[in-house]
C-alpha cells in the first residue's frame, strides 16, 4: 500500500470510528434513563460508551481524498438516514470489543450483536416509528441489497441485526474479501485484443458500461474463462474499476447479493463467471434486477439463460485473427519477436493464456538461465493446456523427428504439405481472404491409410512433434458406448479438449467411427447413423488438425472423404526403404556383427516398419542374453517369428546361418 493510499485508509477509518461513538453516545444516554440502578451489571457498559463518545465528541471529521464507502453504498442504493443509523448500529461489534461487550449486555441471548428492539428504543417513540422500522427492516433497499439482515429465531424485535459479511473492514477502508464469496484475481491482457475493442457491438457495450445504467453485458465464448479475461479487458479499456466474481453451483445462497453489496461498496463494477453450465439445464444467474447499475456475466457459449428484466447486451469473442495474434506475441514476448508468425500459427490462444505462458517462461529463465526459445514456449503452452480431456483420449507427448520416419518423398512431401495448411493460416485465410467466414476453415483433416506397421501413427506423431503441440489418441473402444448418446458426448469431449489444448487429435483404427452409413432397419441402425452424422459436421467445424488413421480406407464414408483435405496412401516398404529402416531402428550403440548385412535383410524379407521395429528389439535382448554381439542369426532368428506372428510364409534362412 502506498503512503497516500495508507493515509487515505486511516482518515477512512477515522471517520467511521467518530460514527460509531456517536452511535455510542446515543445508546450510553438510553441506557442512562433506563431503571436499571447505575451500580447494575450495565454501569461498566454505559462507562465505556460514554468514555468513547467523549474521545470523539471535539474530534472534527477528517477529509478524505476519496468518497466514503458508506457514502457511496448510501448514494447507490438512496438509502435514509435511518438505514445509515441501522448499518452502523449492526457494526458496532465489529469496531470494538467493548461494544461487542456491552452488546451480549443488553441482547435476550447475550449475543454480541445489536437487537431491533435496541434500534427501535434508539430511534423510536411512537407506534408509528416502530412500524417505520419495521417496514426499512423488511422492505427497506439497505435489506433488499443485503447491506444488513435481521438475523434468528424468535419475536421479531428480539432478532439480531446482521451486517453483511465482511462489508464494515471495507466501509473502512480495507479491500477485505470473505472467503465464502469466490472473488476472482484476473490480470488484464489487452495485447492482441485491438480489433475485438473497435468492433462496433463492444464499442457500443462500452458506452453503455460508461453510462453507469442498470444493464446485463453478456460476454459469451468458448469457455467461461475466455469470456472473463475479455471482460476484464474491456472494463480496464473503459477505465472502469470493477470485481470479479465465480458464480456457481455449492454457493451459499445469498452470495450473489453479498458480491453486488462488495461491489457497491468499493464502487466497482460487478464481473460474474458462471461455472456449472455442463448440467442439463443452462447455468443459473446472479440475481441482478435490483442492482443500481451495470454488470456483466461471463459464459460458456449456450451454457446460460438472459432471463432478466434488465436490458441485455450479449457479446461474442471470436478467436482473434492471425494479424491479431502476431501483434499480441509481438508486444508480451518481444525476446521472440522474430517469430511472432510462427507462435501466432502454431497457437491460437488468448492474450491471457500468453501473458501466463510469458509469465512461466522468464520465471524459468531466471531459475535455471534457460534460453527463452521456440521449444520453451513449446513445453510452456503444453504445461498451461494440461486440462481434463475426457475418457477415451489418451495424451501423448511426441519425440519422433522426420529422420525417423522412412516414406518415400512424396509420401514425406504430402505431410509436410499439410503442416504447411496449419503454419500459413494467417497469409492465406487471413490476407488473402480465402475461406473467408467459413466454419472449420481453419482445420485440417489428414488421412492415413494402409497396411499395419507402415508408419501411419508415426507420422501423426511426427506432425504433432514438428508444430510442438502433443498428440491427443482416441480409444475408440472406451469413446463409444451402448448408450444412447454417450458416444457423441465422448467425441465432443475430445473435440473441445483437443481445441483447448493445442493438440493434434488422432483418430486410430478410424473405420470403426468414421464406417459407412447403413439403410436404417432397426434402431441400432438409427442410432449408428446419428453418430456418423454427428462426426461429419464435428469434424467439418474442427479447427485444428486431425487425422484419421486406418488400415481399411474402404471402409470409409465417403462422406468423410469428400471433407478431407489430404488422403495419403502407405504402402509397403521397398528395398532400399526398408534397409533405411533396419538402419533407423538399430541404434549406433548397438554392437553389431561383422557378417550383418542390412542390405542382403531388406533384400530377402520383406517387411513393413513395424515389423523391423519388431525384429530389431528381439535381436538386441538375443544377443544380449548370448553375450554376445547382434549377429546375422539372431536378427533372421527375430525375423523369423515376426513372419509366424503375422502368420505369413517365412522366405527362408540363406546358407551358412545357424538358428539363433
Amino acid at each position: 500500500m502506498t503512503p497516500a493510499r495508507r493515509d487515505r485508509t486511516f482518515a477512512i477509518a477515522e471517520h467511521m470510528s467518530r460514527e460509531v461513538a456517536v452511535m455510542a453516545g446515543r445508546l450510553a444516554q438510553m441506557l442512562a434513563r433506563s431503571p436499571v440502578p447505575a451500580e447494575g451489571p450495565l454501569a461498566p457498559g454505559l462507562a465505556f460508551l460514554s468514555a468513547m463518545f467523549e474521545m470523539h465528541a471535539g474530534e472534527q471529521p477528517p477529509a478524505t481524498a476519496d468518497t466514503r464507502p458508506l457514502d457511496r453504498l448510501s448514494a447507490y442504493l438512496s438509502l435514509t438516514e435511518a438505514e445509515v443509523d441501522l448499518i452502523v448500529l449492526a457494526a458496532m461489534a465489529d469496531e470494538h470489543e467493548g461494544y461487542a461487550s456491552v452488546m451480549r449486555g443488553v441482547n435476550p441471548r447475550s449475543e454480541p450483536y445489536a437487537t431491533v428492539g435496541l434500534a427501535a428504543q434508539l430511534a423510536c417513540e411512537s407506534a408509528h416509528q416502530r412500524f417505520e422500522l419495521r417496514r426499512l427492516l423488511e422492505q427497506g433497499a439497505a435489506v433488499r441489497a443485503g447491506v444488513i439482515a435481521v438475523a434468528g429465531d424468535g419475536p421479531f424485535f428480539e432478532r439480531n441485526l446482521m451486517l453483511a459479511e465482511g462489508l464494515w473492514p471495507v466501509l473502512c477502508g480495507l479491500d477485505v474479501r470473505p472467503p465464502d464469496l469466490r472473488a476472482l484475481s484476473i490480470g488484464v491482457a489487452a495485447a492482441g485484443l485491438d480489433e475485438w475493442l473497435g468492433s462496433a457491438d463492444v464499442a457500443g457495450a462500452m458506452r453503455a458500461l460508461e453510462a453507469g445504467d442498470p444493464r446485463v453485458v453478456f460476454i459469451v465464448g468458448d469457455s467461461e474463462s475466455i469470456a472473463t479475461a475479455r471482460a476484464a479487458a474491456l472494463v480496464a479499456a473503459c477505465e472502469l474499476p470493477w470485481m470479479a466474481f465465480e458464480f456457481g453451483p455449492g454457493m451459499a445462497a445469498n452470495a450473489d447479493r453479498l458480491a453486488l453489496v462488495h461491489a457497491l461498496a468499493r464502487g466497482a463494477l460487478p464481473i460474474f463467471k458462471l461455472t456449472g453450465g455442463d448440467g442439463p439445464g443452462p447455468a443459473a444467474l446472479p440475481r441482478l434486477d435490483a442492482f443500481p447499475g451495470p454488470a456483466i456475466v461471463c459464459a460458456r457459449r449456450g451454457a446460460a439463460e438472459t432471463a432478466t428484466r434488465l436490458p441485455v447486451v450479449v457479446l461474442d469473442t471470436p478467436p482473434l485473427a492471425a494479424a491479431s495474434r502476431e501483434r499480441m506475441w509481438r508486444v508480451m514476448l518481444p525476446e521472440l519477436a522474430g517469430h511472432a508468425p510462427t507462435l501466432a500459427s502454431r497457437y491460437a490462444i488468448e492474450p491471457a493464456a500468453v501473458a501466463d505462458v510469458t509469465r512461466d517462461l522468464r520465471a524459468r529463465g531466471s531459475l535455471n538461465g534457460g534460453a527463452i526459445d521456440l521449444d520453451a514456449v513449446a513445453e510452456c503452452v503444453r504445461v498451461r493446456s494440461n486440462l481434463p480431456i475426457g475418457a477415451g483420449v489418451k495424451l501423448v507427448r511426441p519425440t519422433a523427428r522426420w529422420d525417423h520416419l522412412v516414406l518415400p518423398p512424396d509420401r514425406k512431401a504430402l505431410l509436410v504439405e499439410a503442416l504447411n495448411r496449419l503454419i500459413h493460416q494467417g497469409t492465406v485465410l487471413d490476407r488473402w481472404r480465402f475461406l473467408n467466414g467459413r466454419p472449420g476453415a481453419r482445420g485440417v483433416r489428414v488421412l492415413l491409410s494402409g497396411p499395419p506397421g507402415t508408419g501411419k501413427t508415426l507420422s501423426a506423431e511426427v506432425m504433432a512433434s514438428s508444430l510442438g503441440a502433443d498428440l491427443m489418441i482416441v480409444d475408440i473402444s472406451r469413446v463409444v458406448s451402448k448408450w444412447i448418446g454417450e458416444t457423441e458426448k465422448h467425441l465432443a469431449q475430445a473435440f473441445d479438449a483437443a481445441e483447448r489444448a493445442q493438440a493434434i487429435l488422432l483418430f486410430d483404427e478410424a473405420d470403426a467411427l468414421f464406417g459407412k452409413r447403413t439403410e436404417v432397419s432397426d434402431a441400432h441402425d438409427r442410432y449408428a447413423n446419428l453418430e456418423t452424422a454427428y462426426l461429419l459436421s464435428r469434424l467439418e467445424r474442427f479447427e485444428g488438425l486431425a487425422i484419421l488413421s486406418t488400415n481399411l480406407k474402404q471402409n470409409i464414408d465417403p462422406a468423410f472423404l469428400r471433407r478431407l483435405e489430404f488422403a495419403i496412401d502407405f504402402d509397403e516398404p521397398s528395398a532400399i526403404e526398408r534397409e533405411a529402416l533396419w538402419r533407423c531402428h538399430l541404434p549406433p550403440e548397438a554392437p553389431l556383427d561383422a557378417d550383418v548385412n542390412l542390405r542382403e535383410l531388406a533384400a530377402l524379407y520383406p517387411m513393413v516398419g513395424g515389423l523391423i521395429r519388431n525384429a530389431s528389439v528381439a535381436a538386441g535382448f538375443l544377443a544380449a542374453a548370448a553375450g554376445a554381439a547382434i549377429g546375422r542369426h539372431h536378427l533372421i532368428g527375430a525375423i523369423r517369428r515376426e513372419y509366424e506372428k503375422s502368420a505369413k510364409a517365412f522366405p527362408g534362412v540363406p546358407a551358412n546361418i545357424v538358428p539363433a
